[in-house]
């Protein structure tokens, strides 16, 4: 799922969801004899409401206690305290993408779900989906994945059509065949002055093209930090940079109350938005935007923009338990149950595939086909490696980027102030 980074990663600071939920300290045992209760650990919104209720009532003697903090940046630091103590981490813990590489290189601290049976599951999951929670050797399998973050671009019909521009998602995609024609179509809106800006924040912008630039970003393949030396990095932010210099941004802190308040009042027309941002939209933007928001594609090639996988800390004390949980929870089923409930795209190849997925239409945004939409491009996505501190690190250049945007600093002093800062969070 969710980079959902900050889902960046990759994330969302959702009012419907209860913070923290009490997310520091372990849920007794059991609440009866014969009873087990699993601490289920997430972030963000996974859509498993549902999916735990018919687990239960399949398994008597199970009851699931979800316990959701809403932002990644929040959640991140409260794992590694629990992973480190050895206690408070539950019994099944989200792995964001962004985050994901860090654990990896502790993988004594989860179960093997290979000693579960998960090997025969492989089939189950994209292949590059799959190898991400592997260890190098084959041996150990850390966790199983639940979403990726197929890319769309999600706008207004309302804004669009009063700057004089197409609505219609096909048409609209042909606008922006890459960034450059973004950026070309952002200066026609500017130009009649609707109201409204172009884009909600550079942040997302920036995120969409770098995961867009090659098969790395902040590090290499060896765990280097290149953030000064991957030119890639640099083209994305001078990109960014043009379009905040073009007028185009709300110049909205993404996840901030005053990005979340911009969705209902439509203070901007279009977001980069891979598939599980749909569901933040929705709740941002309320019942009575419904069918004012669509989905065409993304600029560009498209590229995967977070993701997860659930795994089970070796500190459970119900560890096949909460491994039968795991592989429910991230099954065909349970992964195209989670997409309808939170749009959260499947990474199954066969849930993919299963008609619900390519038949659904999202009502809220305008009937859209996003089953089509996301699945057009999800199997063709290619992962692009991200370093133990990837998250810590693009929060650093975003943050140089939002000054930008708030007139704090200007462009050069920006990125300068990005890459030294980049180098002090790298551990």
């Amino acid at each position: 799922m969710t980079t959902r980074l900050a889902r960046p990663l990759i994330a969302v600071a959702l009012t419907g969801l209860l913070a923290a939920c009490g997310a520091g300290a372990q849920a007794p045992d059991t609440a009866t004899p014969g009873k087990t209760t699993l601490v289920v650990k997430t972030f963000s919104e996974f859509g498993y409401e549902e999916l735990y209720k018919q687990y239960e009532a399949a398994h008597p003697g199970i009851t699931i206690k979800q316990e959701s903090i809403a932002q990644l940046g929040d959640y991140l630091p409260k794992l590694q305290q629990w992973m480190a103590s050895g206690s408070g981490a539950g019994d099944v813990v989200a792995l964001e993408e962004g985050i994901l590489i860090q654990f990896m290189a502790r993988p004594e601290q989860f179960v093997n779900l290979l000693d579960h049976g998960a090997g025969s599951l492989k089939g189950d999951f994209l292949e590059w989906k799959w190898k991400q929670a592997l260890t190098s050797d084959g041996s150990k399998l850390v966790g199983l994945g639940t979403d990726v973050g197929a890319q769309g671009m999600c706008y207004r019909t309302d804004l669009l059509a009063k700057a004089g521009l197409p609505t219609d998602r096909e048409k609209v995609g042909e606008l922006w065949p890459t960034w450059d024609a973004y950026l070309a179509t952002g200066q026609k809106f500017a130009q009649a002055k609707t109201g409204a800006h172009f884009f909600d924040s550079a942040g997302g912008i920036y995120q969409n093209i770098l995961m867009q630039q090659g098969d790395h970003t902040y590090y290499d393949t060896s765990n280097k930090l290149v953030i000064d030396t991957n030119p890639a990095v640099k083209a994305s932010w001078d990109q960014a940079v043009t379009m905040v210099q073009g007028g185009l941004s709300a110049n909205l802190a993404q996840w901030s109350p005053q990005w979340n308040a911009g969705f209902k009042k439509g203070t901007f027309a279009t977001i980069p938005c891979p598939s599980w941002m749909l569901g933040v939209i929705e709740e941002q933007a309320g019942p009575e935007n419904a069918g004012k928001w669509d989905v065409a594609r993304v600029p560009g090639d498209g590229a995967v923009r977070g993701g997860s996988f659930l795994a089970v800390p070796t500190q459970s004390k119900h560890q096949k338990e909460a491994a039968e949980l795991v592989k429910f929870l991230t099954s065909p089923k349970g992964q195209i149950a989670a997409f309808k409930a939170k749009s959260n795209f499947p990474s199954s190849p066969q849930a993919i595939d299963d008609p619900a997925v390519q038949g659904f239409v999202n009502d809220y945004f305008n009937n859209a086909p996003v089953g089509k939409i996301f699945g057009a491009s999800a199997k063709a996505l290619k992962p692009v490696y991200l370093g133990p501190d990837n998250n810590p690190v693009g929060d650093r250049v975003g943050n140089a980027l939002m000054a930008v945007e708030q007139g704090k600093l200007q462009p050069a002093e920006a990125w300068t102030k990005a890459v030294e800062d980049a180098k002090r969070a790298a551990k």
